[in-house]
């Protein structure tokens, strides 16, 4: 059987008149253009738009933040 559903408060919702057993094993497509984009697909605007950081900013981001010892 196939059915369209739609998701509601985090939960997919069947169809009226549709019923499972409890524990029933579904299997669910999503369609692509609903899955969101990869974290650097999303922000790629934004990827080296920061200049002139310290190279080791990553290493030691609590010393420049927070003004921590350097590792």
């Amino acid at each position: 059987m196939t059915c369209t559903a739609k998701v509601k408060n985090g939960a997919i919702r069947l169809p009226d008149g549709i019923t499972l057993p409890e524990g029933s094993e579904v299997q669910v497509s999503i369609p692509d253009h609903i899955v969101q984009p990869a974290f650097a697909e999303r922000y790629a605007a934004y990827i080296g738009a920061a200049q002139d950081l310290p190279a080791d900013l990553a290493e030691n981001i609590d010393h420049y933040i927070h003004g921590h010892a350097k590792k």
